[in-house]
């Protein structure tokens, strides 16, 4: 949950003026206290059925017990990916569940139209 901390907290990542959302396969009552006691005001879907992960293609970068990995899906105003990065994936040789806010943004900025 620190990287939705250090995102909903980056004024870089805020002059993008682009929403966030995360989303996890944690139900609500596991997410709740740690999100209350970190401060975390973003929005936080539960994806318990991993229809939402399905949907963004991000299952296939799902560890071996089914979890999915640490994902980023940029999408524009009429619901189209424009960028997608799985941190967790394969052809990731670090393959972290934090991704530097820096580096995000660098990403976001790059495909931001």
């Amino acid at each position: 949950m620190q990287q939705v901390v250090d995102l909903q907290n980056s004024s870089d990542f805020q002059a993008l003026d682009v929403a966030l959302l995360s989303i996890a396969a944690d139900p609500a009552n596991q997410q709740a206290p740690e999100a209350q006691a970190l401060g975390i005001t973003t929005p936080m879907l539960v994806d318990l059925d991993g229809r939402v992960t399905r949907a963004f293609g991000a299952d296939e970068f799902a560890l071996s017990n089914g979890e999915p990995s640490h994902t980023f899906a940029l999408v524009d105003k009429t619901g189209q990916i424009v960028w997608f990065k799985d941190y967790g994936a394969p052809d990731n040789p670090n393959r972290t569940m934090y991704v530097e806010v820096n580096e995000l943004v660098r990403f976001i900025r790059a495909n931001l139209k």
